[in-house]
Order: structure tokens, then sequence, then C-alpha cells
């Protein structure tokens, strides 16, 4: 019986660890990524940020693909009022040869990207963050100097036609933020590809 008992204790703390990812509420942890400008980013560098939008996104995924445009219009509008987009890319490029950091560039170029376009090369950051899916959002307020995550999701409710959207999660999340508020929701489905994870 008491092996029964810990085989189940072990399997409950292994769902555990599976689980890991922040919810809203959390404080989130900084990074230093490489981006395809050969420079590396933190959220740091952005003394003036109120925020950030972190997206986990990609170059292959037609999720993804479909939502770039949406993207950079995100950045343009709110990067200016202090929450700038900071996207990352999660993928192996071992799993999947379309997103390596020479593809990113390439990519980063064809869609003018106005936003950096880091590379999550150990896979560490997005296991962090918790995120599953590309595009995946975490939108971070800053709060006495912390990063606290607000909202957690999909970008809006229509991948395939922006114009048909009737949601728009992350600009309503942000225009709340702005006015003091909660987002509401503050946690959406994200709808997207897996995660590509090279296996050990």
């Amino acid at each position: 019986m008491k092996n029964v008992v810990l085989l189940f204790t072990f399997a409950l703390m292994s769902l555990g660890l599976l689980a890991q990812g922040y919810s809203v509420g959390d404080k989130a942890s900084d990074f230093s990524l490489l981006n395809v400008d050969g420079n590396y980013v933190q959220l740091a560098d952005y003394e003036e940020a109120k925020g950030f939008i972190v997206i986990f996104t990609c170059n292959h995924c037609p999720y993804s693909i479909a939502y770039e445009d949406r993207i950079n219009d995100l950045n343009r509008r709110f990067g200016v009022e202090g929450y700038p987009v900071i996207a990352i890319n999660p993928n192996d490029s071992v799993v999947q040869p379309q997103d390596s950091y020479s593809k990113m560039i390439v990519r980063a170029r064809e869609k003018s990207f106005n936003f950096p376009y880091l590379l999550d090369a150990t896979q560490e950051v997005f296991k962090e963050y918790g995120a599953t899916r590309t595009p995946h959002v975490y939108i971070l307020n800053k709060e006495d100097e912390a990063l606290i995550v607000r909202y957690i999701g999909a970008i809006d409710n229509n991948f395939e036609d922006a114009t048909k959207a009737t949601e728009k999660y992350v600009e309503s999340a942000i225009e709340r933020l702005q006015a003091g508020e909660k987002p509401e929701p503050e946690f959406t489905k994200a709808i997207g590809c897996t995660i590509k994870v090279r296996k050990s």
C-alpha cells in the first residue's frame, strides 16, 4: 500500500512538472535571446516600457503566418504607447527546419517585421512561460518594477480573416490595462500549431 501511495505521489509531482508555466497574476522573469539582427534582446533593455506583448510564433505554422500582419499592426499601435511586441520562435529547427535562425532572418525581412524576432534556442523560455502553441500571447504589465502576467491566450477570435474577428483579445487587454483595469477576459485558448520540441 505504501508503494502505491508513493507511486501516486510521484505521478502527481510529474504532472505538476509537465504543467509548469505562468498563470495570470504571476511575475515573469526576463530573458536574453538572439534577435534576427544579430543582437541579444532583454526586456530590461526597454526602460520606458509599461509592459510587453510577448508572442511565441514561428515561420512555418499557417496560424502564425495568418497573424504576421496583425502582429506588425499591434506593435505599430501599442509599441509607441509603451507596450511593444516581443516575438519569440520556440521551435527546434532539427524537428522543423523551416524555423531555423537563418530562415527567421529571411522571414523577418520578407514581412518587414517591426518588432524583435528572437530565437529560443535552448527552448527554456517557452517552457518557463508555459506556451504550447504558435501563436501564443502573454501580456506583461509593469507593476512596481515587476512584470506581471495579465493576459494569456489568443490574439483574436478569427485567425483566418482579421476583418471578421469580433473579439480582439490583445487590443482589448491593453486598452483595459491602460485604463487601470484588469483585462476581460484574462485567459483564452491559444489556437495554433504545437511547439516543436527535439526528443532527447
